[in-house]
């Protein structure tokens, strides 16, 4: 079992390297080779296995949607192996998002998830995302827009 502080430092580094968007392809460095990802959605919860390519291919959509946003860590609670963040990413909306066209507006996502460490990388997480949110403001762009 990792150690709390080492398991929020290397929490912590993974979110500001690959999560922010700095550096997706160093994901290797804090992911095991297959983590498991508990999307945790209300209507929809879900288990998918990521590896460090495909999450660094997932922050690289990111980048595509949102253009090189701003990532701030507003959060971080540490306990034995697990380290839950919370964090507000702020961007534009760039492309094509759950059928809203983009209207190059700002958008604001928060999130939270709770990591678990294992032998110095990530093994597992579960993540919230504030989705209505995210909807309500490309509602309010998508009108702003048309003006």
């Amino acid at each position: 079992m990792a150690s709390t502080i080492d398991s929020k430092l290397i929490v912590r580094a993974f979110l500001q390297e690959v999560r922010s968007g700095r550096n997706p392809k160093k994901a290797a460095e804090y992911m095991a080779e297959t983590v498991l990802a508990h999307q945790m959605n209300a209507e929809n919860p879900q288990t998918i296995h990521r590896t460090p390519q495909n999450y660094a291919e997932h922050i690289e959509e990111f980048l595509g949607l949102y253009g090189r946003f701003e990532f701030e860590i507003t959060e971080l609670i540490a306990e034995n192996d697990k380290v839950y963040a919370r964090w507000k990413q702020t961007g534009r909306h760039l492309m094509e998002f759950d059928g809203f066209q983009p209207t190059h507006l700002p958008l604001v996502e928060i999130a939270s998830a709770v990591y678990r460490v294992e032998n110095g990388k990530i093994v597992e997480y579960w993540i919230e995302i504030d989705r209505k949110g995210v909807e309500e403001q490309l509602k309010r762009n998508v009108e702003i827009f048309k003006k």
